[in-house]
């Protein structure tokens, strides 16, 4: 691409670029800061502040999330996000995917219950979390009742069960993946991996 550019359009250019560095030099943009500032405790009065964690990556990057409403009642509607600038992995920054996650938590699409398909049908079905929770642990100790492996050909102790899979997710802490890992590792799994690695 060809593009020429006068001498005088140059110099007005240069110009105007080194108005705006001193209007910047001179105060302005820390004016511009604090009445930005002075806006923010008016739009988050009277909301609730949440910390948690990105679900997107590995990361792990710390998020605030302000909520108006009733947390107990489950009547809290979050409506404003942002980066925690108290959390070491991000230090307040977000990707853009982290930046957009107000709309992942309003997605019409995001599901709320539990979800199961039964066996021969062609449709999933809403049900309880208790009855989720109790069917994962059921079709568990059935699994690993009917293929846990106490020791191998030689008689030596190896308490495996490789027909079932963990995959854990790295968004936590080092002190909670420690114990994820115990707890899977516990019950004989042998096949355990990690988002972070996926």
């Amino acid at each position: 691409m060809n593009m020429e550019i006068s001498r005088r359009n140059f110099l007005k250019g240069a110009g105007a670029g080194v108005a705006l560095t001193t209007l910047g030099a001179f105060g302005f943009g820390e004016a511009e800061a604090a009445f930005v500032e002075g806006l923010r405790p008016y739009k988050l009065a009277g909301t609730t502040e949440t910390r948690n964690t990105c679900p997107y990556c590995s990361v792990a990057c710390g998020i605030i999330i302000y909520s108006k409403g009733d947390l107990a009642q489950g009547t809290a509607k979050a409506m404003h996000l942002e980066g925690d600038v108290d959390h070491p992995t991000n230090r307040g920054t977000l990707c853009p995917k982290g930046a957009a996650l107000l709309d992942f938590i309003k997605a019409d699409t995001r599901l709320m219950t539990p979800k199961v398909r039964r066996a021969g049908s062609d449709r999933f079905e809403e049900i309880s979390w208790e009855e989720a929770l109790d069917g994962i642990a059921r079709h568990m100790k059935k699994d690993r009742d009917a293929n846990f492996i106490e020791r191998n050909k030689d008689g030596v102790p190896v308490n495996r069960w490789t027909t079932t899979g963990f995959l854990a997710a790295s968004a936590t802490t080092n002190e909670t993946a420690f114990l994820t890992y115990k707890a899977v590792r516990s019950t004989g799994i042998v096949a355990f991996d990690n988002q972070a690695r996926v």
